[in-house]
């Protein structure tokens, strides 16, 4: 927060004065070269930020808390990615027509995004999916008919590797081949289905006010179907679109529309539930707190070929807190068991590991350290102090509770489950 300039790092000039100069030198930086994606590592945090962010100039409110995990997703995923984005802040700074935060590289590949209501995002999805793996069926079995394309062309095709970028953009290379081919035998449909051949990725956003309440029926029932989907949840722990009000997802003792006393039950533990389906993958991260854990949980939910379920801790102008502090408060909701880091991941099963790996430590501070930081909570001490301190050792209990279950869990031993080889 501290600027080592001696002078003014920033200082007010006339628009006018400056704004061909600066069309140059925006021009001149959208020109830069893009690094290599092949010279690092991209499930890392440094080789995260080296790719260009497919989300940018959302309009969200400063400080924002979602926006960071839109734009990482899109910086790892965003040439394939098609979103079903559930109504809320997230669709609002998201789809803010006629402009969009959402771009393209310099290959014009970029995120393909959509909205319908609030209720249906899981569904709108869960099509996509149906879709894309439809599609990708029939542009097979036309390949397979055609005479134009030569034998070892189909079969790289059909055999391809697409499980890391190299391969993807391999098999993009092929494809273009093979639309060269359709288009000089005037064959339409192979043309249309070819970039099909290319793996997608389906993408699910939202609040949690649709993941634990108005959509969760839906979003239960498309994780359940077992099919490839991932499933970004930005949890607020309020409905902060339409206002501040309680959701599941609001914590004992936090205040909200029709929480105004306090909310008086314990937060819903959307993640456990999906656990408990054993082949969704899971993970439960803040980025503040632990960015290596955020990049990878990410990574790892996206390779799986199978449902997956992010849960983001996602501060808000709701929460009563300074937000050129975020950083620090989703420090202080880990270290205090408010908000716990793990990944459950259902291919260690097979290895004979556990597929819970518990990521934060033991909680460090009380919980009331946390939350008196923020004004959601601290309001309750002096409208109705009794009342905050008995909800605050309810706190406390849930804090306990929920991570020695979460310490005993991972504890488990699943040697007996390991496949022979």
């Amino acid at each position: 927060r501290i600027c080592p300039t001696k002078e003014k790092a920033l200082h007010m000039e006339n628009l006018l004065d400056v704004r061909e100069r600066e069309i140059q030198n925006w021009d001149f930086f959208l020109q830069l070269p893009q690094t290599d994606p092949s010279t690092f590592d991209k499930g890392t945090i440094k080789g995260s930020q080296l790719l260009r962010p497919l989300f940018e100039f959302s309009g969200a409110c400063a400080g924002c808390g979602e926006t960071p995990y839109v734009k990482l997703v899109t910086q790892l995923f965003g040439d394939r990615m098609l979103i079903a984005n559930a109504t809320g802040c997230s669709s609002i700074y998201g789809g803010n027509l006629p402009t969009t935060p959402y771009c393209k590289r310099a290959d014009g590949r970029g995120p393909a995004w959509t909205n319908s209501l609030f209720e249906d995002c899981a569904e709108i999805g869960f099509g996509f999916r149906l879709t894309v793996e439809r599609l990708n069926q029939e542009a097979i079995e036309w390949l397979e008919k055609v005479d134009y394309v030569p034998d070892n062309l189909k079969n790289e095709i059909l055999t391809a590797d697409q499980s890391t970028d190299e391969g993807i953009e391999k098999q993009r290379e092929r494809v273009a081949r093979l639309k060269e081919l359709a288009v000089k035998n005037n064959d339409d449909q192979m043309e249309s289905l070819a970039d099909y051949l290319v793996r997608k990725s389906i993408w699910l956003f939202g609040g949690d006010g649709w993941a634990y309440d108005i959509g969760y029926g839906g979003l239960d029932h498309i994780l359940a179907m077992g099919r490839n989907v991932n499933a970004l949840v930005l949890d607020t722990e309020v409905y902060s679109n339409t206002g501040g009000q309680a959701s599941k997802a609001t914590a004992r003792a936090s205040t909200a529309k029709f929480a105004a006393a306090g909310k008086p039950l314990p937060k819903k533990d959307l993640g456990l539930m999906a656990q408990s389906y054993g082949y969704i993958y899971v993970a439960q991260i803040a980025m503040g707190a632990n960015m290596n854990q955020t990049v990878k949980a990410i990574m790892e939910a996206e390779s799986y070929d199978g449902p997956s379920l992010i849960i983001c801790y996602s501060p808000c102008i709701a929460h009563g807190i300074d937000m050129t502090n975020q950083i620090e408060e989703q420090k202080k909701a880990v270290d205090s068991g408010h908000w716990l880091l793990y990944r459950y991941d259902p291919r260690r099963v097979a290895k004979g590991l556990n597929p819970l790996q518990l990521d934060s430590k033991a909680p460090s501070i009380p919980v009331k350290e946390y939350m008196y930081g923020e004004n959601r909570y601290r309001v309750l001490t002096r409208t109705h102090p009794e009342r905050a301190e008995q909800l605050a050792k309810l706190a406390q209990q849930d804090v306990d509770r929920r991570w020695n279950l979460y310490k005993q869990m991972s504890e488990l031993d699943y040697s007996w489950a390991k496949e022979k080889e």
